[in-house]
């Protein structure tokens, strides 16, 4: 599947250049990111914390996008932008983080606090170097 597949079917849509909407994603995103900081992640909060994490990952990647004039409604187009972006290793990782977060909201999945943990230093990881990269 490729990122053209998303836009034959209407899940990501190009647009032109929206600097205004990615000022306002990343400011949120990190404003986010500070609140869940302030957590405790354990046995109660875990999963949300968890999906709360993935969705400012994903928050920054749609700040990405639309600097790249793509306007995304799929999650799933989201690993085929990165791959277009030459992401590959981002992507991946994106993916697995997507389908967790999948699993505790779709499915009632638990996932335990060490997980989430791990996760979330990797997510920190991610917004980290795709802030680096893509936002000047």
């Amino acid at each position: 599947m490729k990122l053209s597949d998303f836009i034959k079917r209407g899940q990501v849509k190009k647009s032109s250049k929206d600097i205004t909407l990615a000022k306002s994603l990343i400011k949120t995103a990190k404003n986010d990111l500070n609140f869940l900081d302030s957590l405790e992640i354990n046995e109660i909060s875990a999963r949300k914390i968890m999906s709360n994490y993935y969705d400012v990952l994903r928050s920054i990647l749609e700040a990405i996008s639309a600097l790249d004039g793509y306007k995304i409604y799929s999650h799933e187009a989201f690993t085929y932008y990165l791959k277009e972006k030459n992401e590959d290793l981002i992507s991946k990782k994106f993916d697995r983080l997507r389908k967790i977060r999948n699993q505790i909201n779709y499915y009632g999945e638990d996932i335990s606090v060490e997980e989430v943990k791990e996760n979330v230093k990797e997510v920190k990881k991610l917004i980290e170097e795709l802030l680096t990269k893509y936002i000047k």
